[in-house]
């Protein structure tokens, strides 16, 4: 069985191209809502600077226009847009969601109406107590299990869902220039929508994505957040998460 590591963030940086060499192509396009927040403001500067071209969803769309413009001059080279979150659930078979558990209820029901069959929603809410005043390093009981599985009861028929990125740092990420070297878990129910999301992930250097179960599991992954900001805040770190004695084709 394989270990868990707490993934230090010296090591040095190691393209995964191997790990996703039966993975077919990724998609060119990915929709974030909740861009404006650090983990999905990170994620849209990593994969814009990989070459995806990322449509960031808001509430407001004066926000979204602001978080694009703050990519693009991060990343001068981007595609990046902003737009409204109906709308832009609706511009890419691929949304991630990345909102504070306290709007990921309303949210979902607000941009169900614009998805499709066919979509693909990644999921990386964590339901932490931080949502309702308590600890960040508490989690929330969910009546379904977990956010991830919340979300699938919320979106329409056809409309896939996989949870990921609950061990990646949100600082990490947002500097697009730090180096990464960790694993990213996903869960969810098929196997083609995880290795379609590791198509996408892997795209951004130093991150390799492992297949950690069915869309259940969520509510483990999810936990591991609270954990690794407990371990962040002792160690004053940006730590991630390494399994180690896996094959080296992973998908």
């Amino acid at each position: 069985m394989a270990a868990l590591a707490a993934a230090p963030t010296h090591r040095r940086l190691v393209r995964r191209h191997i790990y996703s060499a039966r993975v077919s192509a990724p998609d060119s396009s990915v929709t974030i809502i909740g861009a404006s927040g650090a983990l999905g403001f990170g994620l849209a500067l990593r994969l814009a600077g990989a070459g995806v071209a990322v449509t960031i969803g808001s509430r407001d769309v004066g926000r979204a226009d602001e978080a694009a413009a703050r990519a693009l001059v991060a990343v001068p080279d981007g595609r990046v847009v902003g737009m409204e979150n109906a709308a832009a659930a609706a511009a890419s078979e691929l949304v991630v969601l990345s909102v504070p558990f306290r709007s990921h209820h309303e949210t979902l029901t607000h941009i169900a109406e614009a998805m499709r069959d066919g979509q693909l929603l990644i999921d990386a809410t964590v339901p932490l107590a931080a949502a309702v005043g308590g600890k960040p390093t508490r989690m929330l009981g969910v009546w379904q299990g977990s956010a991830a599985e919340q979300a699938q009861e919320l979106v329409p028929d056809g409309v896939s869902v996989v949870a990921a990125l609950h061990t990646v740092s949100a600082a990490a990420l947002g500097d697009h220039h730090h180096p990464l070297d960790e694993d990213v878990l996903l869960v969810g129910d098929k196997r083609a929508d995880k290795a379609r999301v590791a198509a996408l992930l892997e795209r951004i250097d130093g991150l390799r994505c492992v297949d950690a179960g069915r869309l259940e599991m969520a509510r483990i992954t999810e936990s591991l957040t609270a954990l690794l900001i407990a371990v962040n805040i002792r160690h004053k770190a940006h730590a991630g998460i390494r399994l180690t004695g896996l094959p080296d084709t992973l998908w």
